[in-house]
C-alpha cells in the first residue's frame, strides 16, 4: 500500500454522530482526503459531539492536541448501575435516584482533583490487552485508578431521577467514572468543546490551517488563569 500523502495538512472539526467510532469517523475523513490522518482523542460510539481530526503533515502535531482540556453535557441516569458506566452496559443495580439537595452533597468530591476507577469498557491495556475486549469475554479485571481535574460540574436540570450534568474536565478523564460515582450511568455524552475549539464551528469541509490551529492553542493557553 503506498504511503498516505501529506497534504491537505491541518485539522478538522468533526461533529461525531451517535453510533459510529472515532476510528469510522477518522477513516471517512481519510477516504475523502487521501491523506494520512489521524485524532486527538476519542468518543465512545454512543457518544457525540467534537473530534478533532488531523490530516496530513499534521498528524505529527497531535502532541499539541491531545492534552487540552474538554468540555461535555450528560444525562446520567441516577436510578440504576450498569457495568460500563453508560447506557449500553449491563445492569448490575437499580436505586432510588437521590433528591436535588443530596444530589448536591454526592457532586462535591467530585470536583477538582479526583481519582476514579477506568470504566471496564476502556482502550486502557489490562496485561496487554484492550480492557473492553475482555470485558466483552466476560473476563473478570481490577480497573487501575486514574487521576484526573474536574474543574467544573454543574447541574443543568433534575428530573425524574436524571441529572443532566455540565462538566470542563482535563484530558483523560472519563465522565462515565463520574456517573457511576455518583450512583447512576452516561444516559448520553456529547462534547462541546476541546481546548479553544466549539462543536459550533464542526464542518467537515473546512480544514484549519495548522499554523492558525496552532495559534489559537498557544492563545488560549497565555489567557488561562495560573493553576
Amino acid at each position: 500500500m503506498p504511503p498516505r500523502a501529506l497534504d491537505p495538512s491541518g485539522l478538522f472539526l468533526i461533529d461525531k454522530p451517535e453510533g459510529p467510532s472515532s476510528f469510522a469517523v477518522v477513516a471517512d475523513v481519510r477516504r475523502r482526503t487521501g491523506a494520512r490522518t489521524g485524532h486527538a482523542g476519542t468518543l465512545d460510539p454512543f457518544a457525540t459531539g467534537l473530534l478533532l481530526v488531523l490530516s496530513g503533515r499534521s498528524t505529527k502535531l497531535a502532541p499539541s492536541f491531545v492534552g487540552l482540556d474538554k468540555r461535555y453535557v450528560t444525562d446520567v441516569d441516577l436510578r440504576s448501575v450498569t457495568d460500563t458506566g453508560d447506557r449500553e452496559g449491563s445492569l448490575l443495580e437499580e436505586r432510588e435516584p437521590p433528591a436535588e439537595d443530596e444530589l448536591e452533597r454526592l457532586l462535591g468530591p467530585l470536583r477538582g482533583e479526583v481519582e476514579l476507577p477506568v470504566p471496564t469498557a476502556s482502550a486502557v491495556k489490562i496485561g496487554g490487552e484492550r480492557a473492553y475486549r475482555l470485558h466483552r469475554r466476560g473476563v473478570a479485571v481490577e480497573m487501575p485508578l486514574r487521576r484526573s481535574r474536574v474543574d467544573a460540574l454543574d447541574v443543568i436540570s433534575y428530573s425524574d431521577g436524571v441529572a443532566r450534568l455540565e462538566l470542563l474536565v482535563s484530558s483523560g478523564t472519563y465522565v462515565r467514572s463520574i456517573a457511576t460515582a455518583l450512583g447512576g450511568h452516561c444516559a448520553t455524552l456529547r462534547r462541546t468543546e476541546v481546548g479553544p475549539f466549539r462543536v459550533e464551528e464542526a464542518d467537515p469541509g473546512l480544514l484549519i490551517e495548522p499554523d492558525d490551529a496552532l495559534a489559537r492553542v498557544e492563545a488560549a493557553g497565555a489567557a488561562a488563569p495560573d493553576a
